[in-house]
């Protein structure tokens, strides 16, 4: 029993006294009882009477400590399971790779097996058909299914072909695969989880705080039952309030009150309150990560329980978040289509936006098309623009070099208007094209109307003092939009939206997932001030969003959800990272809190009606009406049992199913419909 007189003694230096102090005195209280009461007996010779009784129990302080470290095994074993999430996720990792040694063609020349620790940023790494892929990295040639179910939860393989990212632990099901390392050790997608998963079962929850506050002052309450325990029956023994009967054989009424005090002190467990929290967050966190939802604390797991609104990003979280540019209305008096479009890619290439890449996408097509440029849209690069004036929720408005624009148009065989200055060029929305004082033709303004009308995004393209051309971007919603809404909408949450895109594109995409709270046209700081007005009005608002654009408002927010498809930024800024691009992980976020916390709940409900039950047992509460008692040993084993038993009920959360998010065609959505068919 060193070791809790050791922890003991260091609590009470600290000037707190937790669950060893108790320990030290029940076992300390009955072993010194015990030893005077031999002595005592050997002085006054009562041990050579025929008619004696022993009074001590010395084995009640082994059998505590044996019950208490028996506790204490099963508990850290229990608690061990917790972790086997972090255990299964840091097995992906293979231990060796085949590094590829490339000519100046690019044609292997040699290759070796190495540790994956060996591994360096930029290595080319043959991976074999139902191997493990040792890193991050991208696929330089091949094609072949990858499974990332063991990282996304996804079930589906996933095709990976030249310039597609893999992660690291995955597995290669199929074909053969060379890829290039892009990221190793620690900053791996792999590492990064595992990291995350660990810092979350290590941290506390807000509802941990009053189980830290009741525990500080148990033990001091303890101590004071049990003291007020002891004297009761030995005043109540002493004055004849109970017969002499109720003494057992070779007790005195001193052993017989100082067996129901020393009870009280052992059966008395605090532990089961401080483990109520930890364990539930560890085995929630882990339940999370194996499928695909990454909590970062259990700070985010408790809010997440009590949200009662989610605001939805539409581009990329509502939608697929690979739009297309579908219909162009060309404008400029002299500049061909041809022109515009590479103008409008100069100034998008250097932005990662996905209405942006759609529209360089569009440009290549174009291009392409009409018989310019190379012969493959991957090798269709566009000028670096200068001086870059990004104007988030407006658009993008550059300076482009007139020689450099020549230059590139003659290069290309592209006929072009002759430019002898730099030109101004701007693309975005109408609140961008007012600000730069241009105004769009009504024509065009109708046009984009019907657009936007459509659900499709009208981005407008400037040069000069001249409204160029308008782009009509489609981005398809993803197929289980509405059928989450609907889903979370039947669980009680409201459903908003906040997009940077105009009022008419917003409204149509809400209609179609089944949103009426909508914020349409609105910049990043905007977003920010819509969720702090609901919060204002005491709404616990969750944000759901994937780009550098929605970091702001994950971080305003009381719960940040991001999109694992989404940038490294919103994954850092969220307190949910879901690693799959499906909106059905929303749900399923929300639901494990709710679960988590239930269960964090039920263990502290467990914990109460055991201390509540226990101690007054201890103490003799039935004694007088039905003799029994409980020995300071059962006292012993008892407390030590409600500690694994808090911890079995966290381990139940391993038996948590994922809600299962029903998807409806459109007839079922709509009856009518069928009288068309």
């Amino acid at each position: 029993g060193r070791r809790f007189y050791i922890g003991a003694y260091n609590s009470l230096r600290h000037g707190s006294a937790n669950m060893d102090v108790l320990v030290v005195l029940g076992t300390t209280a009955a072993y010194t009882y015990s030893l005077a009461s031999v002595l005592f007996h050997s002085f006054n010779k009562h041990n050579y009477s025929t008619d004696y009784q022993p009074t001590d129990f010395f084995e009640t302080g082994a059998t505590l400590i044996t019950f208490i470290c028996l506790g204490k095994y099963l508990e850290t074993s229990a608690k061990a399971r917790t972790s086997d999430a972090i255990s299964k996720l840091m097995q992906l990792t293979p231990d060796t790779a085949i590094l590829v040694e490339l000519d100046k063609d690019g044609q292997v020349k040699a290759e070796q097996e190495i540790l994956t620790t060996l591994i360096h940023v930029g290595d080319c790494l043959k991976v074999l058909p139902g191997t493990k892929i040792p890193t991050d990295g991208v696929v330089s040639s091949g094609k072949s299914y990858v499974d990332e179910s063991m990282i996304t939860g996804e079930s589906i393989p996933v095709l990976k072909s030249p310039g597609d990212q893999v992660i690291g632990g995955t597995v290669n099901t199929a074909g053969l695969l060379h890829m290039k390392a892009t990221k190793i050790g620690s900053d791996t997608a792999l590492s990064q989880i595992i990291k995350m998963v660990e810092t979350a079962q290590m941290s506390k929850a807000p509802v941990q705080r009053y189980a830290d506050k009741i525990s500080s002052y148990f033990v001091p309450i303890v101590v004071i039952l049990a003291v007020t325990t002891f004297l009761s029956w030995y005043i109540c023994g002493t004055t004849g309030a109970y017969p002499s009967s109720w003494v057992p054989l070779g007790n005195t009424v001193l052993t017989f009150s100082l067996t129901f005090g020393i009870s009280v002190v052992v059966a008395a467990c605090p532990c089961a309150l401080g483990l109520a929290t930890p364990t539930a967050i560890m085995v929630g966190t882990g339940v999370g990560a194996t499928h695909g939802v990454l909590i970062k604390g259990g700070d985010a797991l408790e809010k997440a329980c009590n949200v009662s609104c989610l605001v939805f990003d539409k581009t990329g979280t509502l939608t697929v978040g690979h739009p297309s540019v579908v219909d162009t209305l060309h404008l400029h008096p002299s500049m061909s289509k041809e022109e515009c479009a590479v103008l409008a890619a100069t100034v998008e290439s250097s932005s990662e936006h996905p209405l942006a890449k759609s529209i360089v996408k569009h440009a290549c097509e174009s291009l392409l098309a009409a018989g310019y440029g190379p012969k493959d849209d991957e090798g269709m690069t566009f000028d670096t623009p200068g001086e870059v004036d990004i104007r988030p929720g407006y658009g993008v408005v550059c300076a482009v070099s007139g020689s450099s624009h020549s230059q590139y148009m003659k290069r290309h065989k592209i006929p072009f208007a002759s430019v002898a200055q730099d030109l101004r060029v701007c693309i975005g929305n109408r609140k961008l094209m007012q600000a730069e004082g241009l105004g769009v033709p009504d024509s065009a303004d109708l046009w984009m109307k019907k657009q936007e009308e459509s659900g499709r995004t009208a981005v407008v393209f400037s040069v000069g003092s001249t409204v160029a051309s308008i782009f009509a971007i489609a981005d398809p919603l993803k197929p289980e939009a509405r059928d989450v809404v609907e889903y979370l909408q039947g669980m009680g949450i409201a459903c908003a939206m906040a997009s940077g895109d105009n009022w008419r594109t917003a409204h149509a995409i809400g209609r179609e997932v089944g949103i009426s709270d909508i914020h349409a046209g609105i910049s990043p700081g905007e977003k920010v001030e819509v969720i702090r007005e609901m919060q204002r009005n005491n709404v616990s608002v969750g944000m759901v969003g994937d780009g550098v654009n929605d970091s702001p408002a994950l971080v305003a927010s009381d719960v940040g959800i991001a999109l694992g498809s989404g940038t490294d930024i919103a994954v850092e800024a969220a307190d949910y990272v879901l690693m799959r691009d499906n909106l059905e992980d929303v749900v399923m976020a929300v639901d494990l809190s709710k679960a988590t916390m239930r269960r964090i709940k039920l263990n502290y409900v467990w914990a109460m009606i055991y201390n509540i039950i226990c101690i007054p047992l201890a103490g003799g509460a039935l004694f007088p009406s039905t003799r029994v008692q409980l020995p300071p040993w059962a006292a012993g084993g008892a407390m030590a049992l409600s500690s694994v038993s808090v911890v079995c009920s966290s381990l139940l959360l391993h038996a948590y199913k994922k809600p299962r998010v029903q998807r409806k065609s459109p007839l079922d959505r709509n009856p009518s419909l069928d009288s068309w068919l």
